[in-house]
């Protein structure tokens, strides 16, 4: 097995506590490459669920408790050389443990601790002198490379880099710290050099500054980053290094008059929450889903992030440096807290580890210190906010964010979370506002009917009612006297959780990441102008919300970001224009509603009455100063005759490492390409060559219904690159059956060389990774008065921090 990797594979609906939480155990084996001999050798574990235990050739190297941020292991402490042969056991427990945060059980949570080592493990060797890291060096505002800012503006920047170093030898030693500032052509800006004398076992940091001419500034519309390269050399010998991506911007909440970036006035930040999980694999997302993800999230228009609820994958903040997407970074914690110190000492400590994780990426607009929607004491919350001062004491550093209604936040906080008109009132924060969850209306917390959750299979109606709530909720996001600065939408992915048999289905893509209606409203709020990073969809759009089924509703809307919209009906039938209303105080485009413009009964007259198949059409052009510069044709899809197999790549390749994987999307469709929404198709899917199938029929993920015309599966690299072809296959067959489809595409190879022998014919639960207890998943019974009192408890704290 390679990582990340999931303890369990999962049905794509296995929200209630069904998912798998108790012990399991990795083991790994590996020869020590001989080109690290010399070196300290070390295990960095990106994150595992859970509370974890390490052993090195069977004995005990470190424990960690809490399933969001690194674990790093010391490989020399354990007596491993170069061209050993090395044994690394994990024990990974996801159990319900109340000791440390998030600490609620999974059964009364929003959300699930997906089991397993599910993001990257790599081996490390470092020089005995060499960059500390600086969650291990344990230091404040200290510990590895730490780049921050003053004075920025468009004529020049300061710019201010700390390296810290360590000699764990035995004798002193003189060593010259090299950094060499780039542009993001590769060309040289600056080059700095610092003599550093180390005693041994002792750390010192390089303290350099320079400034920064005319700089590129960071922005969602123009992400751009430097490269930090930093040399550590004995005499013109190198012995250690690293590159750290940088971006240069000034944030500013200016109370009253707004947010200011660069020195200007900043539109509205409306963007979205995510959890980290994903169809069937649960949290085991490779770093390639991680990028797709910010990738689906900007391109639908979202200039911010709120991490749901903690620290999110490293390869996730680095696309969001590259995409242009401010970042809310919260620490572990979903309505609880426990009385026991210890507990408010390790929800800090996370915050700590999160701040010197994160501090140099230019994405990171604030820190969330506290506990989402939780009541605990005043001290906590004031000592949450002074250390994310002490971890970054310098000028342009993020700010915190929290709930107004939490203790010590309104008066002392930088930022607090409401709602739109919150502002409005006697009482207002002087902060500016903000609001960390949008647009999730529900009926009561144990039902959870709600007009702004559709599953895909609900099919149309749902899915415009959907689309249709939340952009009454994005409206309400423009409603400001200027103290009010945006809010993050609750949430963008369909995703698990543990107190309810639903999956959340408010989301804008589902949990595969396939589209919803409400999707391309909120692209349709990127105006036609505005300019995004290269390879953002950007540009004039234009969308129709109707299937031309007798079952779709009169009413056509149509999604738009240009002036009008000009409907044709019938191949010119009709012809029909109307305005995009782009509302002052209010979101930049409304929904355009074609009121009683589809009749079934007129479409038949032109289909059965008088043949004209062809004009059985709608057609919306989006029209800005009068031209045409887009345009989408719905026609209404006809019998099931074929399948259609694509990629859902978003730009990246699939990498041979095997844990990596795609989605490959059956769509069933008509003889003219038109997909099949009602189609109930079961598909069967094979695959020859570099790639395998994750996940069977016992998950109900191959075969796999149908859901609004398509049928996803996820598709793995092996550990060797090459073509990977997919088959589609209705899985009862007929003469009149959809005809199958096939598609090939090829998997390249990874940048890094693996350091073990490549497995071959690994499955997903493999000999080296032993589940155990597999009971303890429905182990908890609880009564009906019991799950009343829980969800009780969870709508009074909704209530209290005021989801919108």
């Amino acid at each position: 097995m390679s990582a990340p990797h999931s303890v369990e594979l999962e049905p794509a609906e296995a929200s209630g506590n069904r998912n798998y939480q108790g012990p399991c155990w990795y083991r790994k084996t590996f020869v020590v490459p001989a080109e690290t001999a010399g070196k300290r050798l070390f295990v960095h574990f990106e994150a595992v669920m859970g509370k974890q235990s390490v052993y090195v050739n069977g004995r005990l190297a470190t424990t960690h408790m809490g399933g969001f941020l690194p674990i790093t292991v010391s490989l020399t402490d354990a007596g491993v050389q170069a061209g050993d042969t090395c044994v690394v056991a994990l024990r990974a427990d996801n159990s319900d443990d109340i000791t440390y945060p998030p600490g609620k059980t999974q059964y009364t949570m929003d959300f699930a601790y997906h089991g397993g080592m599910y993001r990257d493990v790599w081996l490390i060797a470092k020089s005995a002198v060499a960059i500390t890291d600086a969650i291990l060096a344990n230091r404040v505002a200290g510990g590895g490379v730490f780049v921050h800012y003053d004075e920025i503006s468009e004529r020049s920047a300061k710019v201010y880099v700390d390296t810290e170093v360590e000699n764990t030898s035995d004798r002193a030693q003189t060593v010259t710290v090299e950094t060499t500032l780039r542009d993001a052509t590769g060309a040289v800006v600056r080059r700095l050099s610092s003599r550093l004398s180390l005693a041994a076992g002792a750390a010192a940091t390089a303290n350099q500054q320079t400034t920064v001419r005319n700089p590129q500034l960071w922005s969602p519309e123009s992400p751009y980053l430097y490269r930090v390269e930093t040399r550590i050399k004995q005499g013109s010998h190198c012995i250690d290094g690293g590159a750290t991506r940088i971006g240069i911007r000034l944030c500013e909440f200016r109370g009253s008059e707004g947010f200011y970036l660069n020195g200007c006035k900043y539109e509205q930040l409306i963007g979205a929450n995510r959890h980290q999980d994903f169809a069937v694999v649960g949290n085991a997302l490779p770093n390639s889903g991680q990028w797709r993800d910010a990738k689906r999230l900007r391109d639908a228009g979202c200039r911010i992030v709120r991490t749901a609820h903690y620290p999110q994958d490293a390869a996730f903040m680095d696309a969001c440096d590259e995409l242009g997407l401010f970042v809310i970074v919260a620490t572990p914690g979903w309505q609880f807290w426990n009385d026991d110190p210890t507990f408010a000492q390790l929800v800090h400590q996370n915050t700590r580890d999160i701040i010197r994780r994160d501090r140099n990426h230019p994405c990171v607009l604030m820190w969330e210190p506290i506990l989402n929607e939780t009541r605990f004491p005043e001290q906590f919350a004031l000592d949450a906010l002074q250390l994310t001062h002490d971890e970054y004491p310098y000028p342009g550093r993020p700010v915190t964010a929290a709930d107004t209604n939490s203790r010590g936040v309104k008066d002392n906080y930088d930022l607090v979370y409401g709602k739109p008109g919150d502002d409005e009132q006697p009482d207002a924060a002087r902060q500016c506002i903000f609001t960390r969850e949008w647009g999730d209306i529900v009926d009561d917390w144990y039902a959870h009917n709600a007009i702004n959750r559709a599953s895909r299979a609900w099919g149309e109606r749902a899915l415009l009612m959907q689309a249709l709530s939340l952009a009454e909720s994005y409206d309400s996001m423009y409603r400001t006297t200027g103290k009010f600065i945006g809010g993050a939408q609750w949430h963008p992915f369909d995703h698990q959780r543990g107190y309810h048999p639903d999956p959340f289905y408010g989301g804008i893509f589902d949990a595969f990441r396939q589209p919803k209606y409400a999707r391309q409203m909120f692209r349709s709020q990127v105006p036609a102008d505005r300019t995004c990073p290269e390879g953002v969809e950007a540009g004039p759009m234009v969308y129709i919300a109707h299937e031309m089924m007798p079952s779709s509703g009169e009413d056509i809307v149509v999604f738009s970001n240009c002036d009008s919209v000009r409907l044709t009906l019938y191949g010119g039938a009709r012809v029909l224009t109307l305005p995009v209303e782009h509302p002052e105080g209010g979101m930049p485009n409304r929904p355009v509603i074609f009121r009683g413009a589809w009749d079934p009964m007129e479409a038949r007259e032109y289909s059965y009455v008088k043949k004209a198949l062809d004009r059985v059409s709608l057609l919306a052009e989006g029209l800005i100063g009068g031209e045409v510069v887009c345009t989408d044709l719905r026609m209404p899809s006809r019998r099931s005759t074929r399948l259609r197999l694509r990629v859902d790549w978003e730009g990246q390749p699939l990498v041979a490492d095997g844990s990596d994987f795609v989605v490959v999307v059956a769509e069933v469709t008509d003889d003219n390409g038109n997909v099949r929404r009602l189609a109930m198709e079961s598909v069967t899917f094979e695959v020859e060559g570099e790639g395998t199938i994750i996940g069977d029929a016992t998950i109900g993920a191959n075969p796999r219904r149908t859901e609004w015309g398509t049928a996803p599966v996820l598709i793995r690299a092996t550990q060797q690159a090459g073509t990977i072809t997919v088959r589609a296959r209705p899985t009862y067959p007929g003469t009149h059956a959809p005809a199958e489809a096939e598609i090939s595409f090829e998997s390249t190879a990874p940048a890094q060389a693996f350091c073990y022998a490549i497995d071959t014919g690994v499955t997903d639960c493999d000999a080296e990774t032993t589940v155990t207890e597999t009971d303890a998943a429905t182990g908890i019974k609880l009564s009906d008065a019991e799950k009343q009192r829980l969800l009780h408890e969870v709508e009074m704290q909704q209530t209290e921090f005021g989801i919108q």
